[in-house]
């Protein structure tokens, strides 16, 4: 069983080398696209080969420039539409808005979900992406949602390179908030250690400000791995991590999926007690953010078989088992 005439992988401009990746696990060439400006700043595509009755994947991250990626990969998504696509598939690797998930305080929208509305009711026949800031937002669409995760590709990073460490016991998986305890719980299982959780209160009159307050679980002495879905402006991580220190952490290492880095991310974590930042690369890193703290891993060849999987009408989360 497959979906349509065959698959066509056509990239949006947010991040080409991940769709390369992605062909290159498929064995399957990007489909021929063209992607402009006009003078006013509007963006447009053509698509440079037929899609009628083809499975459509457009593979499109919506990171900075977060507007234009995502109206990218609508105009993109109406063209193979109109083009007669037999399925439109978008593979968001990082989905933009979801911090947006729910009202903090009266008066403030739900853009996750109108970003759901919207690609719904642009012709989106289904969503692949991973590690949503809230799981809650796949409920979010009328549409399918494949919810992968880079959870494990990020802990056999850990389990290669901790292998003595882990095996003697002396490493801690750390969630920096409360809010991230359940990912953290999972991570630990996943490295058959110990959790710990900074218990921080954030002020709300600066956003982005946190402070630590206090370590739940046993730390001194021992390796922390700092866990979490997002990192941004890095100051929650970097707080953690020199609170783990000052109460006797020996090193501490973090990971997230996703590498957002913006604003003054990479001067609190160049400063920061932070041995080493393990992503996965479903956001570019551009060069200027590169340092020998950075590490990036692969997650196209998780996407790629799900994208096998989808086509051929197979089951996502056989993929975990």
């Amino acid at each position: 069983m497959s979906r349509g005439n065959g698959i066509k992988i056509f990239s949006g401009t947010a991040h080409p080398e991940f769709a390369r990746r992605i062909s290159d696990e498929l064995n399957i060439p990007l489909a021929d696209i063209k992607h402009y400006k006009f003078s006013d700043g509007e963006i447009g595509v053509s698509l440079n080969e037929s899609v009628r009755g083809s499975d459509v994947f457009i593979i499109q991250p919506t990171c900075y420039p977060t507007n234009d990626n995502l109206m990218q990969l609508l105009i993109m998504a109406d063209a193979a539409r109109r083009a007669s696509a037999h399925y439109v598939n978008a593979v968001i690797p990082y989905f933009g808005y979801a911090r947006q998930d729910r009202k903090a305080k009266p008066r403030e929208p739900i853009t996750a979900k109108l970003v759901a509305n919207i690609l719904a009711h642009g012709g989106i026949d289904r969503v692949i992406t991973a590690d949503l800031h809230a799981g809650q937002i796949q409920g979010f669409f009328d549409i399918p949602v494949d919810h992968l995760t880079g959870m494990n590709l990020l802990a056999s990073y850990f389990k290669e390179t901790l292998a003595d460490e882990l095996r003697e016991g002396r490493v801690v998986v750390v969630s920096p908030d409360v809010g991230g305890v359940a990912r953290a719980r999972k991570f630990a299982v996943m490295l058959d250690t110990d959790i710990a959780i900074v218990d921080k209160r954030r002020s709300y009159d600066l956003q982005n400000v946190s402070e630590v307050m206090d370590i739940v679980g046993k730390i001194d002495g021992r390796i922390a791995v700092l866990v979490d879905d997002i990192i941004d402006t890095a100051g929650t991580i970097c707080h953690a991590a020199d609170g783990l220190v000052e109460r006797g952490c020996q090193r501490v290492l973090a990971c997230a999926t996703h590498a957002v880095l913006s604003g003054p991310a990479m001067s609190r974590i160049n400063k920061s007690a932070i041995e080493r930042l393990v992503f996965s690369d479903t956001i570019p890193i551009p060069d200027d953010k590169r340092n020998d703290k950075i590490f990036q891993l692969s997650i196209a060849p998780l996407f790629a078989e799900a994208i096998r999987r989808v086509h051929e009408e197979k089951s996502i989360s056989n993929m975990f088992d």
